[in-house]
């Protein structure tokens, strides 16, 4: 059976393209269901094909992550365009915080993604940085608005995404909605009327790098 691999220009067979898609829906299922981690057999088994099969269109479990990881960053970048583009810059950070937060809670996969325990290949860079410019002009944005207290960082925003993935996962079977509410006493918190000093200083890039890395091997789980 022909394969696809990376800048290959063989035309895959009209059947073959049909199996290559079938699995990649089912790593989009399973990954969100179990994440990134989750065995290759059980992707392969939801598809209905043997290991085979899937090793055959995908000859390591990278080879695979690079397309789920390419998906779930368009999609983060996705939602901070449409943040930037409304008009009223409260609105923009809530339904971006809201958006990633709801990801987070059904899609395990994508939860990998936005704590930085996944990383594609290099071809992601660009939509990474993409994700970080849009996050800027954010902030930027609903400061200048004086809607959001002006201490707030970077890094606050990316601690408080990360923090969401624990209420998320620990309250998954619970309650699923339960992030809505730990999000909007979060919310409250970032408005100017609520801020009060802080003793201590936001974390710089450096330590957010290390708090976003798998503390049993002191690195991201992939690559």
């Amino acid at each position: 059976m022909p394969t696809e691999t990376r800048g290959s220009s063989r035309p895959l067979r009209s059947d073959a393209r049909r199996n290559r898609e079938a699995l990649l829906a089912a790593a989009r299922t399973v990954f969100a269901a179990r994440g990134v981690d989750a065995p290759l057999e059980a992707v392969a088994q939801h598809a209905g094909f043997a290991i085979g099969t899937l090793y055959r269109h995908f000859p390591t479990r990278d080879a695979l992550l690079d397309v789920i990881v390419d998906e779930k960053l368009r999609a983060w970048v996705e939602l901070g365009e449409q943040a930037v583009a409304r008009d009223d810059a409260w609105e923009g950070l809530v339904a971006y915080l809201e958006g990633i937060c709801a990801l987070q809670a059904v899609d395990r996969a994508f939860n990998d993604v936005a704590c930085g325990a996944v990383l594609a290949a290099d071809g992601s860079a660009p939509q990474r940085r993409r994700v970080a410019d849009l996050v800027d002009q954010m902030l930027a944005r609903a400061r200048q608005a004086g809607v959001l207290r002006a201490d707030f960082t970077v890094t606050d925003l990316a601690l408080l995404v990360l923090a969401n993935a624990g209420v998320a996962e620990s309250t998954r079977s619970l309650r699923p909605t339960l992030w809505r509410r730990h999000l909007a006493l979060a919310l409250d918190a970032l408005r100017p009327a609520a801020a009060h000093p802080l003793t201590e200083p936001p974390a710089t890039p450096a330590e957010l790098q290390r708090a976003l890395v798998d503390p049993a091997t002191a690195g991201p789980r992939r690559r």
